[in-house]
């Protein structure tokens, strides 16, 4: 990509293991931009979505101290299609600009390589074109519902409906330059997988 810093696009889908994943690449000298954190960050009390949120949506989709009810949130897209184009519209933008922001001091501190976690990676064509490698953390969707439940405690069928909004499985691995499969192996096997994989990546 003509970058003596190496770009690396990771995805999976819910419970795959991402952040897991980020964070073995972090420990050993990459940089990671999570596309998720920043977008909790934008809808968080006084979070840059927050007032254009409200206009859109109207105070009763907020929490108490003035975060965007993401539970609510997910019952009103379930319900009305329109209204998770509207919440992209206003997210989306804000969360790009971070990113690249984020990206430009990364390069600047001499980065040797970035991980742009990025659970939508597949669905957003246009990053395909700004990594050097997509990494896909791949595990059965049996897996992906077990680890949800125990993490947000979130209803089976709350979790059937994510998975339905995101890319198949299938679809993500055929988009993926490297699979990672996390899935009834110790964390350690993992992180030896990761160590192996960043040789290839600048570290």
């Amino acid at each position: 990509m003509g970058s003596a810093t190496y770009r690396i696009g990771l995805t999976g889908g819910i419970g795959s293991g991402k952040s897991t994943v980020s964070g073995f690449f972090q420990q050993i000298g990459a940089i990671v931009i999570d596309a998720d954190s920043i977008s909790r960050a934008a809808t968080a009390p006084g979070g840059s979505a927050i007032t254009a949120l409200k206009t859109a949506f109207g105070i009763g989709r907020f929490t108490a101290d003035g975060a965007l009810d993401r539970a609510q949130m997910r019952a009103l897209i379930y319900s009305d299609p329109g209204a998770k184009a509207k919440l992209e519209a206003i997210v989306h933008p804000l969360v790009g600009q971070a990113i690249t922001q984020q990206t430009l001091l990364a390069e600047i501190a001499g980065a040797r390589c970035i991980v742009f976690d990025i659970p939508l990676l597949v669905e957003s064509q246009h990053w395909r074109t700004k990594v050097d490698r997509v990494l896909v953390i791949d595990c059965t969707e049996e897996t992906q519902t077990t680890r949800v439940i125990a993490r947000n405690g979130l209803a089976k069928q709350d979790i059937d409906k994510i998975l339905e909004s995101q890319a198949s499985r299938t679809q993500r691995l055929a988009a993926a330059d490297c699979v990672l499969f996390n899935d009834g192996i110790p964390l350690d096997d993992l992180r030896q997988q990761v160590h192996q994989l960043s040789t290839h990546f600048g570290l």
